[in-house]
């Protein structure tokens, strides 16, 4: 044999060694792809199996009511029946005798009936809509003879209800279907296509607590994507109940009191916790729209086409104070060092800054007075001179210990404004509208200033936060709507404002003389306790007609309630106009006291 033969021989003796190899090399990897999947990775891949065999029909759970403080429902959730079609179990030759059975049966139009069924499926691809919130006689009806219509079911949407209409709208929120871009991002939070979602007020800001968790009819589907059986029911987790801040019987009254007005807010609020008791905003709303399977545009338009703008909270929103917002200057002028506790100053006509001579609201002045004369009249000369005395930052220092031009930290924040304290550098870099240094700071700025007009504009929440200071002796608080598991008395919720003892006290007898014998006397009378607070007339700096303002605490000295109550654009005096407001509410409450 030759070299060349056996080296020829021996090759093909190698060959079946090398096909075995490969074989083995293939087994094996096919065995590890096997063990991989089946015991490393089986119950991920059963799990999504599972997933494109097994389709939820979703059924929504029920959301958490919403209580007032007394365990009184604000808003609680309705059944709304619909009608469906499953297009599977019914053909086009079985459509028309179907048809005309429901039509018949339900006094439904059968034209609409054809209408919705040639829309197709919803959006979850295994039903068709053919009517919305059913009557209760229809729901009946239907279920008498339910076993001869097959392929279609009556079905159960729950739907937020709101049993007081508008009553404390702007509080309380309301509900609305998540968008298909809102779909995208909370899918993975457990939220469905058909999902609502909180959109304003505690509905949104307590979200997590009151949506609950969906649940649904699961079928079985083969790989065509149709339905092989009905695997049963997944029951929905119903939302928690949360117990809010708010008292119904003062909510009723100020909403009441504002009935008469254009416009305004009432804001009453515990001294020394933050608790809201009442939060009124009109023009007003009433959330069960929103609630609505079907709306009109022309219903849209009424609320977001509206130019009295209904869905603003106008106690969340900022306005001209006028004199309510003498007790800060006092304050400045206080703790500045420069117009002490016993200072006395000579007020007058009016007194000149710039090129405009500033009257006093009586037109001759009041003689020579201190701070609680001065605050008992509400001089416009006295105040004068103490904000050009101590300066545009001294009383913006002073605001901002009293919480203004800051968010006032309750829950629905981003619906609230911060507001406006001008001063000399917010001039100098433009006032938010002009060129830097194009717009100084002028003594007529600080004269408005003083007398809370023009260049400031603060919420009725905000005054109402500030008041509280005054009342509960120095302590600034978080306005909030629900307690829950916060401790709103903590350091993070509750903070001691730096000030004199002698400020505070100044300020104090200042505002009891208001209601004694000044301008706010009208609130002396049975059934009112003892008071302290100040009126206000505001000049509205957008042009309209003049505000009228009234914030207050009691009982005096040391506040357990504060009530501010502002009527946009009602001229004629916050003595007139908003003090009788705030009177309706003490009044209510001091009964509930008396109760209690």
């Amino acid at each position: 044999m030759t070299s060349v033969q056996q080296r020829r021989q021996t090759g093909l003796q190698q060959q079946p060694l090398v096909l075995l190899l490969i074989v083995f090399l293939f087994c094996s990897a096919m065995i590890s792809r096997l063990v991989w999947i089946q015991l490393l990775q089986g119950s991920r891949f059963k799990e999504l199996a599972d997933e494109n065999r097994i389709r939820l029909v979703p059924r929504s759970p029920i959301r958490g009511r919403l209580l007032d403080r007394k365990g009184r429902v604000l808003a609680t959730s309705r059944l709304a029946y619909s009608l469906y079609l499953e297009p599977r179990l019914v053909g086009d030759k079985d459509w028309p005798s179907l048809r005309h059975r429901l039509a018949s049966l339900l006094n439904l139009d059968p034209q609409l009936l054809d209408e919705r069924r040639r829309r197709g499926p919803d959006r979850n691809g295994y039903r068709t809509m053919l009517m919305l919130d059913l009557k209760p006689e229809q729901v009946l009806r239907f279920r008498e003879q339910a076993l001869s219509l097959t392929g279609t079911q009556v079905d159960v949407d729950i739907l937020r209800f709101y049993p007081n209409g508008s009553l404390a709208a702007h509080a309380l929120g309301y509900t609305q279907p998540i968008t298909e871009s809102e779909f995208e991002a909370l899918a993975e939070k457990g939220y469905k296509i058909h999902d609502r979602i909180g959109r304003t007020g505690v509905e949104a800001a307590y979200e997590n607590d009151l949506r609950g968790k969906w649940g649904g009819q699961m079928l079985e589907v083969n790989a065509m994507g149709q339905v092989q059986r009905n695997l049963g029911d997944r029951p929905s987790e119903a939302g928690e109940d949360l117990i809010l801040t708010l008292d119904l019987d003062l909510q009723r009254v100020a909403e009441q009191a504002l009935t008469d007005k254009p416009g305004g807010a009432v804001v009453a609020l515990e001294a020394t916790t933050g608790a809201v008791l009442a939060l009124a905003s009109k023009p007003g709303f009433d959330p069960n729209f929103f609630s609505k399977l079907i709306k009109t545009q022309k219903e849209y338009d009424s609320l977001f086409s509206n130019p009295k703008k209904p869905l603003l909270s106008r106690a969340m929103n900022p306005y001209d104070p006028g004199s309510t917002w003498k007790p800060v200057t006092a304050m400045a002028g206080m703790e500045s060092g420069k117009f002490p506790p016993k200072t006395k100053l000579h007020t007058k006509a009016c007194i000149t800054y710039g090129g405009h001579c500033f009257p006093d609201h009586n037109g001759a002045g009041f003689g020579r007075i201190g701070y609680a004369d001065a605050l008992r009249f509400s001089s416009n000369t006295f105040f004068y001179q103490v904000g050009i005395g101590v300066g545009s930052r001294a009383l913006k220092q002073a605001a901002s210990q009293l919480g203004f031009q800051q968010k006032t930290g309750i829950e629905i924040d981003w619906e609230e404004s911060v507001g406006l304290v001008g001063d000399e550098d917010w001039a100098a870099n433009g006032r938010g509208w002009a060129k830097p240094g194009s717009t100084p700071w002028i003594p007529e700025d600080m004269a408005s200033a003083s007398i809370g007009q023009s260049v400031v504009q603060i919420t009725p929440l905000q005054l109402a936060r500030a008041y509280a200071v005054f009342a509960n002796g120095g302590w600034l608080v978080t306005p909030h709507l629900a307690k829950g598991d916060v401790d709103w008395l903590a350091p993070q919720y509750r903070r001691q404002v730096v000030m004199k003892a002698s400020t505070l006290q100044t300020i104090r007898e200042g505002l009891r003389k208001v209601v004694e014998d000044g301008t706010g006397h009208g609130l002396n009378s049975p059934g009112v306790p003892p008071a302290g607070g100040k009126t206000g007339t505001a000049e509205d700096s957008t042009g309209g007609p003049d505000h009228a303002w009234f914030s207050c605490y009691a009982p005096y000295p040391n506040g357990e309630i504060v009530v501010v109550a502002f009527a946009q654009n009602t001229p004629g005096g916050g003595s007139v106009h908003a003090l009788p407001m705030a009177k309706k509410l003490l009044v209510v409450w001091a009964k509930s006291q008396r109760k209690g």
